[in-house]
Formats: C-alpha cells, structure tokens, sequence
C-alpha cells in the first residue's frame, strides 16, 4: 500500500470515527433534554407529594379532634373512643355529700282531706269491732294534685243613668279585661312557660294544654301571648342591661343558630345572678354595639378569646379549658412536650386559686404570682425555640401558614395579661361555664323545634329566657312572674351589682 492509499484510508477512518461521534454527541444530547425533563417532573412529583403529605396531615389533624382536645361539642364526637375529661378524678364518693341538704317528701300537718280506714271485724276471729274504740291509728299521705278544671269568670259591668243629666255611667272592667271573651293570666302564663322555657315548640305546646288542662288552644293564639310577654319585658331587659353594664365581672359567649333558614347568632352576656340574650346576624362588633353592654363596660369580661371582644377597652380574661384542650391536642397527637407541662402547670395554677378561695383569701401573693408567670414564660420560650415563625420562599406574598403550635404560642404571648387574669384576681373564673351553660339551652331549642321561623320569634325568645334565666337563677318563682309580666306588672329581679 503506498502512502497515498495509506492516507486516504486514515481519513475514510478518521470520517467514520467523527460521524460515530456526532451520532454520540447527539445521543449525549437526547439523554439530556430526557433527563432534563424527568428531574422536572420528579421535582413535579416530589411538590405533589409535599402537598398531600400535608393535605393528609391536616385531614388526621382533624380526625384526631374531639370534645376533650378541641372546641368541637360533644355531639359531634364520631367512632372515636368516650373523650377523657379534663377534671381530674376526685376523691369524694358518687352521691350526695356530706352536709347536702337532700330532699324528700314532707308529712304534712294540715292535710286537705282526711279518709279514716275503719276497722269492722277483727281479723284473727271475725268478731265484730264496729262499737269498739280505736286503740291506735297509722297514718300514710298520698300526694296529688285536683283533676284539672277550668275556672270560668264572668265579669258584668253595671250600667246606671243618672236620674239628673239622663246620662248612663258604665262600670270599669279590671285592668286587662279587654275582650268579651279570653283567656286569663294563669292560662296565657302556662302556655309561656312551656314554649320559652320548657322548650316546646308551638304545636306541642298546644297539645300539653289541651291533654293536661282541657284548654283548646291554637298556636296563634301562644304566639300572640309570647308577644305580649316580650313586649311588656322591654323595660326589664333594658334594666338587666344596665345592670350588667355595672357589673364586676361578666361572662360573654355566642353560638350559632338558624332563623328562617339562615345563620344568626346568639349571643349571652351573664353573670351568677343576671342574664341577657341577644339574637343577630352578626358575630362580631356589629352585634356587640348593637347589644350595647361592652362598649360601657369596665370590668372584667370572661369569653373564649373571640377577636372582636377584644376590641373594647375593659379588661379581659381568656377561659382557660379552651387553651387547655389545644394542649391537650398537640400532646397527644404531636407528642410535644412543653405542651404538656404548659397544661399541667395552668392546672395547679388553678388549684392553688382554688384553695385560696377556700381559705378566704382575696389575691394570691405577689411572690407566689410571679413564680407561677416565670414558669408560664418559660415554657413559652421552649415552645418559641422549637416552633419558630415559618417563613415563605422568596417573592412570595402575604402571610405563611403556621402550625397549630405556633398559633397558640402567638395567642399565649398576645394576650398573655387575658389567659392569666384568672391568677392575678379571684374573682375570676377559670372556665366560661357559666355563659355555656346559659347556651346549652339555646342549643336545645334548636334540637327539638329546629329554627325560629322569624327575626321576631327570635327575638321574643331571647328576651323572655333572659328574664326567666334571671328569675332562676335568683330562686324566684317562673309561673307567677309570667303572670304578672302578662299583666303588665313584671316581677323586677334584683339588680344588684355582683
């Protein structure tokens, strides 16, 4: 082979080796834009994923919540096992204790009848015993009450004229006497009574007045006696405002109800001895100018730590069981510890405030308080280093999401002074029970006659359970105050400042 083949067959070679390496430059080539291509949709992936591991997280969040770690009620607990309550167990028996007062029924010593059971034969020898003395007497009561029967009253107003002018003088009928015929004030104050504060609807109403009185009454005819009733406890419910406006200490909640088909709220401002219902489209401000009590209020307010309360100028104190729940919460479902110690600790708080109650103590000592508030912030600054603030990507706009954890640290911290007034000052509760306990009733009514059908139903049924609330709760009888409400001479409850 002489040079010039030589050559020419290095450079056939040297082509073949270059188109070789083209093709594997464009293979190199495709393997990259394929690869390029499955890390974006492995970077895709891994984004859904982060997004359903969250998704998934939230969902068994909530799945985990119950009565005994959140706000949910009871009613709404699932398949879950019987919540554990909060209160720990005590030590006293089941049962009434010792010291409690009992009830039972009483002989009396002036019985309406008296049926003497006479002895005619001995019954060990048949002998006649009709002349014989009684040597001893057993005496047994039954009580009972008459077969019910309606008093009807007929009122006749004289008519007389005047031998001197010719004209004739009619006498007055009494005061509420105004039809030729109705039904008086004990009748009209039953059927109040059973809708507004047995909770019945109308329609039953009716039928426990005509099955137990014999009183054929419509549910027009309740109607129109609940408006009479809420009309003439307009001044009272005013006063009973004025009252809480005064009061040292009151406590506030809200709970949603229905009112011809859609969402209002009512809302409850009580006291031990006082207590005011107010029904609105509105949870928040809107509905506190309109009740008028908070903005010229300086007490205390005690409430769930809802954001429009705080708003006002008073002074406040957050219900501790609901913080207490979120605790429990993040201990058990996300086994955080200062969680847990933070629960413990507001519990003894809350026994040490207990005791001192009971020894008549009016405050805490200053060093004891600052002790407990050292511990209460220390935990805090635990939570704070484990569950620091979560921050966006960059560009991002508006607020990141934060855990549940980090929620409840910002809320411990912003009203701080709120969750321990009940530490710093007896006269503050540990829970809002008793604004609770004023709803449960609400709630109930809803339950069993299922919405008002109108704003003035609503209204009208605030308005009366407020003042028979009241009247309960200061031991004064309900039917009688009705009756004279129905008068027009309600039965004012004490108004003292509490």
């Amino acid at each position: 082979m002489t040079i010039e083949e030589e050559l020419l067959s290095l450079r056939e070679e040297n082509k073949g080796l270059r188109e070789q390496l083209a093709q594997r430059d464009d293979l190199i080539q495709q393997q990259q834009v394929v690869l390029a291509e499955q890390k974006a949709l492995l970077q895709q992936h891994d984004e859904r994923m982060s997004r359903l591991s969250q998704q998934l997280q939230a969902l068994q969040n909530r799945l985990a919540k119950d009565s005994h770690n959140s706000h949910l009620p009871p009613s709404s607990d699932r398949w879950v096992r019987k919540p554990k309550s909060l209160r720990p167990k005590s030590e006293k028996k089941s049962g009434g204790q010792a010291g409690h007062p009992g009830a039972s029924l009483p002989f009396s010593a002036t019985p309406d009848e008296i049926i003497l059971q006479q002895v005619a034969r001995c019954e060990a020898c048949q002998q006649d015993l009709h002349t014989v003395v009684a040597c001893g007497r057993e005496r047994r009561q039954v009580v009972d009450v008459p077969s019910p029967r309606l008093l009807v009253r007929e009122y006749r107003a004289e008519q007389k004229q005047c031998p001197s002018c010719q004209h004739i003088t009619i006498a007055a009928f009494p005061a509420g006497v105004q039809a030729p015929i109705q039904y008086g004030p004990n009748v009209g104050a039953t059927a109040v009574y059973l809708v507004e504060q047995q909770l019945l609807p109308l329609a039953r109403a009716c039928e426990v007045m005509r099955d137990l009185l014999g009183v054929q009454m419509s549910e027009g005819t309740v109607w129109e006696l609940i408006k009479r009733c809420a009309l003439a406890l307009a001044p009272v419910e005013q006063q009973i405002k004025e009252a809480l406006q005064k009061a040292e200490v009151i406590h506030q909640d809200e709970t949603g109800l229905s009112v011809g088909g859609k969402r209002h709220w009512m809302h409850v401002t009580c006291t031990p001895t006082l207590t005011h219902y107010h029904v609105d489209k509105s949870r928040g401000q809107v509905a506190l100018e309109a009740i008028g009590i908070l903005p010229h209020f300086t007490g205390i307010s005690i409430h769930d730590g809802w954001r429009s309360y705080f708003l006002y100028d008073c002074q406040h104190a957050a219900c501790i069981v609901h913080l207490l729940r979120e605790l429990v919460f993040l201990a058990e479902e996300q086994a955080l510890g200062w969680a847990a110690d933070l629960k413990e600790l507001l519990l003894d708080m809350k026994q040490a405030t207990d005791q001192a109650r009971e020894q008549g103590k009016p405050w805490l000592d200053p060093l004891e308080v600052a002790d407990w508030e050292a511990r209460f912030l220390d935990l805090l600054a635990e939570g704070d280093r484990l569950h620091p603030h979560a921050v966006g990507p960059p560009g991002r706009r508006g607020r990141c999401k934060q855990s549940a954890a980090r929620n409840l640290l910002d809320r411990l911290r912003t009203h701080q002074q709120a969750v321990l007034t009940f530490l710093e000052d007896l006269r503050v509760d540990f829970d809002n029970n008793l604004a609770e306990r004023d709803l449960r009733m609400v709630k109930v009514q809803q339950k069993v006659s299922g919405c008002f059908r109108s704003m003035a139903g609503a209204q009208a049924f605030s308005r009366i359970r407020g003042y028979v609330s009241t009247l309960r709760k200061q031991g004064l009888p309900l039917l009688s105050a009705l009756q004279a409400t129905l008068c027009g001479h309600p039965v004012l409850p004490s108004l003292e400042r509490t």
